[in-house]
C-alpha cells in the first residue's frame, strides 16, 4: 500500500517585510516589521501538513543552493520530520528567495523574487523509485525554468515528469504561478492529461482559458465555472480546484460541482495572506490522501488557509486540522461571495 505525500518543486526562503504603503518609484516607505521564513509550492506545502498533525510520512524533492539558506531549509525540514533525501544541494546556484512586501493595512503583497536553484530543477533530480507516497505535488509551475521547457514532441519536462509519476503509480497534483504572462495557454495545457488535482486561482484559470473570470474587478463565480471546465475538457483527470479570496470551486469530468464558501475570518484579525494558496493545498492534499470527499477535502482547505491568514508568514498560524476545522464554527463562513469577492 502506497503511503505520504511527495512535494517537488519550489523550495524558497520568503523574507516578509511589513510596510505601510507600496511605493510609487523614488519614494520611501516604513518597514515595521520583518520576518524570515519557508516559501514556495514543496516547503510551504510540507510545513503546512507538519503543522495540520498529518501521521504519514512527507518527503520534499529539489534543489537549494550550497549556502547557509539552503542549510535552513534542510535543517527545518530534518527536524520537522520531513525526509530530505531528494532535496539536494548545487554548487550553480544560490538558493532561491523572495522578498516579500506586504501592505499592513491591505494584506495585498508584491513579490521580488529570486529563481535561484529552483531554476536548475530538472527531469533527471525526480527519482520515482525510492518514494512509496502514494500522492505526488509538483509547484509551481511556470516558476520553474527547466521543467517550463516546451521540447518539440508537445511536451513540458513536466508533463514528462508528471507522466513517470503516473507511471509508477502516484496520485499527481499540480499548482501553478501567479505570473503576468502570455506562457500560460501554451505551457500548461501540455502537463494537463498527466495531472489528476489541478489547483489555480481565478486569475490563473483566466489565463490558461482566455475566459474572463473578473469583470470590473468583480470576481463572478459562474465565470469560474465555466473556466474550470474548460480546463477539464484539456485533460484533468479528477478535479479542477479554483480557489478566490471569498471561497473555491472543485469541478469534475463527470459533471460534479462543488462550491465551498471561505471562512469570514474577521479583519481586524487578519495579519497577512502570504502563503494562504498553499495552506489551501495542503489541506486538501491532506484530505486527498485519507480519501475524503472533495466536499470535506474544500472544508479542511478553506478553513487551513483562514488560519494563516492570523500570521504573516506562510505557515506560522497554522494549526492542527481539528484546530482548522474550528475557526468555521467560530466564525462562520462568507454569505457574499455572489455578489464578488
Amino acid at each position: 500500500m502506497r503511503n505520504g505525500i511527495l512535494v517537488g518543486g519550489n523550495w524558497i526562503i520568503d523574507q516578509v517585510k511589513i510596510i505601510d504603503a507600496f511605493p510609487e518609484e523614488e519614494t520611501l516607505v516604513t518597514i515595521y516589521s520583518e520576518f524570515i521564513s519557508n516559501g514556495g509550492s514543496a516547503y510551504n506545502i510540507l510545513k503546512g501538513l507538519v503543522k495540520l498533525k498529518a501521521d504519514f510520512p512527507l518527503s520534499g524533492l529539489g534543489l537549494v543552493g550550497d549556502d547557509e539558506r539552503g542549510d535552513y531549509i534542510i535543517n527545518e525540514c530534518s527536524e520537522l520530520g520531513i525526509d530530505t533525501q531528494q532535496i539536494r544541494k548545487t554548487l550553480s546556484a544560490y538558493t532561491s528567495y523572495t522578498d516579500v512586501m506586504t501592505v499592513k493595512s491591505t494584506g495585498k503583497r508584491t513579490f521580488f523574487h529570486q529563481r535561484g536553484a529552483n531554476a536548475l530543477l530538472d527531469i533527471d533530480h525526480f527519482d520515482f523509485s525510492i518514494s512509496n507516497a502514494k500522492v505526488f505535488h509538483l509547484g509551481y509551475l511556470l516558476l520553474l525554468d527547466k521543467l517550463d521547457v516546451l521540447e518539440s514532441s508537445g511536451l513540458t519536462r513536466a508533463a514528462r515528469v508528471l507522466k513517470r509519476a503516473k507511471e509508477a503509480g502516484f496520485i499527481t497534483s499540480v499548482d501553478v504561478v501567479s505570473e503576468n504572462s502570455d506562457r500560460f495557454s501554451s505551457l500548461i495545457p501540455p502537463a494537463l492529461k498527466y495531472i489528476d488535482y489541478l489547483f489555480v486561482n481565478e486569475f490563473e484559470a483566466s489565463m490558461i482559458t482566455g475566459i474572463d473570470t473578473r469583470v470590473s474587478g468583480k470576481l463572478l463565480v459562474e465565470r469560474c465555472h465555466i473556466a474550470a471546465n474548460h480546463i477539464l475538457e484539456k485533460g484533468v483527470n479528477e478535479w479542477v480546484i479554483v480557489h478566490f479570496p471569498a471561497g473555491a470551486i472543485a469541478v469534475n469530468k463527470n459533471g460534479k460541482s462543488v462550491f465551498q464558501p471561505s471562512v469570514k475570518v474577521p479583519e481586524e484579525l487578519i495579519v497577512g495572506t502570504v502563503g494562504a494558496g498553499d495552506a489551501f493545498a495542503a489541506g486538501i492534499l491532506m484530505g486527498i490522501h485519507e480519501d475524503q470527499s472533495i466536499e470535506r477535502c474544500l472544508i479542511l482547505g478553506v478553513c487551513t488557509a483562514a488560519a494563516s491568514l492570523f500570521a504573516p508568514t506562510s505557515s506560522d498560524g497554522l494549526l492542527s486540522s481539528t484546530q482548522c476545522l474550528f475557526l468555521s464554527k467560530k466564525y462562520g463562513y462568507r454569505a457574499d461571495v455572489w455578489e464578488g469577492s
